[in-house]
């Protein structure tokens, strides 16, 4: 099955340079006969209609000039035909090939093949359709014209069936980038639509090129007025350039808690044009996405760990031996907790503050989870509390001594 891929894409690719260039010829055919006045038909144009059509009225031996009841008869059975294979290809062939890809490993020919039915039964309707036209002798006028409806026709089906083949990859690589995990994953829809586009105005251009339009000219015109654009829409494309730094560079995805300057909040939505937001009071910003590639981006959801650093502030009455027994004991409790990480324990008595006895510590939680990580803190600092309690020790808050000096005061006032 994943030999035949490449040989489907191969035919795709065929049909889609030869059909527009063949109709082409066929009105260009056309269009000399008009100009010539020459009796009847113009010489039958060598495409795949024209030899089609030519090979079926040779089978049935016909050669009159004109419409006959034979010329209706056959006109009539390319569409019953044409009926009657696009109810097999549908029926038959496509739901083979449907339980066929249902074994193989891969999902990819699981979404290609229902992709493809329908313009392949289209297809197989424009041919009958076409081919039924061109056996009746018509004018050179309605001549022309189906040569026209051919070009489009054939232009649109075979383009139909490259997009939905190209969506049906595209999908399967968003499939794959989710299940992976991938980054990319949050930017393909975005990226599905831009291919997509570019992918649409190339088979436009090459449509209108294939019924004889000058091409060239009009992307020419296309360079002046697309300075005059970009002029008028520089904020577009900048926010357009913005997330494609995004895209590249990955710094967050949706359900991520990010900081994106001053907002903090969950990312919902990151499309062409502005990143939304999900702020801690549930309303919801959208940033334009060239101030989201230039600000400084913090991903709260990608925490390898957590660290605390914390002051305990003893009172003045603790003697140094008090204090010596206090840094080992919370040095202790800290590193017997299995959440913490014992390399980044440092406990010391830092400071002689001017109303307190500080303790320095700091420490990084395993986990990232900041809930995980509080109750961590949490145990922590209750086990500290009984520490300096069974010690008949005390935590110290700001105070001040003020020491009055005369016959009515005799001692010392504490204000807290």
């Amino acid at each position: 099955m994943k030999r035949l891929l490449p040989l489907f894409f191969t035919f795709a690719a065929l049909l889609l340079t030869v059909f527009p260039a063949r109709a082409q010829d066929a009105v260009t055919n056309a269009a000399a006969a008009v100009a010539s006045q020459g009796a009847g038909r113009a010489a039958p144009a060598a495409d795949f209609l024209e030899h089609l059509v030519d090979s079926v009225l040779a089978l049935f031996d016909v050669r009159e000039s004109g419409n006959t009841t034979t010329h209706y008869v056959i006109s009539a059975l390319f569409l019953v035909g044409a009926f009657l294979l696009r109810r097999a290809v549908t029926g038959l062939i496509f739901r083979w090939l449907r339980k066929l890809a249902s074994k193989t490993e891969t999902t990819l020919d699981d979404k290609l093949f229902p992709a493809l039915e329908a313009p392949v039964a289209t297809f197989v309707m424009v041919v009958g359709i076409l081919a039924s036209l061109r056996v009746l002798k018509l004018s050179p006028d309605s001549d022309r014209y189906i040569g026209y409806g051919s070009t489009v026709a054939f232009s649109l089906v075979i383009f139909w069936g490259l997009l939905r083949t190209f969506n049906a990859v595209l999908d399967h690589a968003h499939e794959i980038a989710r299940e992976k995990q991938m980054g990319v994953a949050a930017f393909m829809p975005w990226i599905k639509k831009t291919l997509v586009a570019v992918f649409v105005v190339f088979g436009v251009l090459l449509t209108a090129q294939s019924l004889g339009f000058n091409v060239q000219s009009f992307l020419a015109g296309l360079g002046i007025g697309g300075l005059a654009f970009a002029l008028a829409a520089q904020d577009t494309i900048a926010n357009l350039f913005g997330s494609i730094v995004v895209a590249i560079d990955q710094p967050f995805k949706v359900g991520e808690t990010v900081k994106i300057g001053t907002n903090q909040g969950v990312v919902e939505d990151i499309g062409l044009r502005s990143t939304k937001i999900r702020l801690v009071d549930k309303s919801l910003v959208a940033i334009p996405n060239k101030a989201v590639a230039s600000e400084a981006i913090v991903n709260l959801s990608r925490f390898i760990g957590r660290r605390t650093e914390q002051v305990f502030c003893l009172t003045y009455g603790t003697t140094p031996a008090q204090m010596e027994t206090m840094v080992a004991g919370i040095r202790q409790i800290i590193t017997a907790e299995p959440e913490v990480d014992p390399a980044s324990v440092n406990v010391f008595f830092r400071d002689l503050s001017s109303s307190s006895l500080d303790i320095w510590s700091v420490y990084v939680t395993k986990s990232p989870d900041n809930q995980q990580h509080l109750a961590v803190r949490q145990r922590i600092n209750l086990a500290v509390m009984r520490a300096v309690a069974a010690r008949g020790l005390s935590f110290a808050f700001p105070t001040q001594t003020v020491i009055h000096e005369g016959p009515t005061l005799t001692k010392p006032v504490e204000k807290t």
